[in-house]
């Protein structure tokens, strides 16, 4: 038996960066204030859970709009990989807390092109999972957006001709959704001004995942329930790999999906930490003596 880890996985440089910014202030906590984390600071259960017993606190965007939360300038408030709305924004600037904004540079860059479009009368078309905050936040900066889950939820729109549009999308859509996209526009719609704003970082997980399902008798893809990243991969593995698993830490392993297995690909989504990883491989590896 043998594992195979992918060629790229498991944190990206935007998840480090947001946990490096959390790490800065453990010794403000220590001398005893108060440091709030924006919703999950990443999207993996174990990495809050551990932020959490150093002593971070977490608050929502509905206890800062609705001051169930007072906030004073001596309190920080980091705000999550994926960002947050611009009500929020601007209420934590108001409160005059002190603002970590630890949202990825790739979600920053896209509310940069959004209002920069916006201003060059374009209309934008944003296609991502509405209920996902990275997609929440950015949006909320704009005025003029027509958003879309998919392809055939864009087909139904019905694109003025006389009018200008922009292209925009979720960091982590699947790679080959935004082919079809923009193929489908380039050939139907030239009012359409198209920006691939896909994380590179996602782009070499998902080609790597395809690679690793091609040669893997049995692929597990680690990562939060709630991680969009992660979800894609699984998607991408799942095509081309039946044999495909998707699980948050050790414990969800089960250990028959390994009968008969000589190939074992691991690959891990962007806010899955190496220590998880880890676990999963001793497991596998302790129960099999490999």
């Amino acid at each position: 038996m043998e594992i195979i880890r992918a060629k790229k996985m498991g944190f990206c440089f935007g998840v480090k960066a947001a946990i490096d910014t959390c790490y800065k202030y453990v010794k403000r906590i220590e001398s005893g204030f108060n440091v709030y984390l924006l919703g999950m600071i990443v999207h993996n259960e174990y990495v809050v859970e551990e932020l959490k017993k150093i002593g971070f606190k977490t608050i929502t965007e509905e206890d800062i709009i609705s001051q169930r939360v007072i906030l004073t300038k001596e309190d920080v408030v980091i705000v999550r990989a994926h960002g947050t709305r611009k009500d929020v924004y601007d209420k934590l600037i108001e409160s005059k807390v002190k603002l970590e904004d630890a949202a990825c540079i790739f979600v920053k860059d896209i509310r940069k092109k959004l209002l920069e479009r916006e201003n060059e009368n374009n209309d934008i078309i944003f296609i991502g999972d509405k209920a996902h905050p990275e997609v929440q936040g950015i949006i909320s900066f704009g005025n003029n957006i027509h958003i879309f889950k998919d392809l055939e939820e864009l087909k139904k729109f019905d694109i003025n001709e006389k009018k200008q549009y922009s292209l925009l999308t979720q960091t982590t859509l699947n790679k080959e959704k935004m082919k079809e996209i923009k193929n489908h526009l380039e050939n139907n719609h030239l009012n359409v001004n198209i920006f691939n704003k896909i994380c590179g970082a996602t782009q070499e997980r998902q080609h790597a995942v395809e690679e690793l399902a091609k040669i893997s008798d049995i692929v597990l893809i680690i990562g939060g329930k709630k991680s969009s990243n992660t979800k894609k991969l699984y998607e991408i593995s799942s095509l081309i790999n039946k044999n495909t698993k998707l699980l948050n830490r050790e414990d969800d392993l089960i250990m028959s999906w390994f009968e008969g297995v000589k190939k074992i690909g691991i690959t891990a989504g962007a806010s899955t930490p190496e220590e998880i990883i880890k676990k999963i491989e001793n497991k596998i590896r302790g129960h099999f003596n490999v």
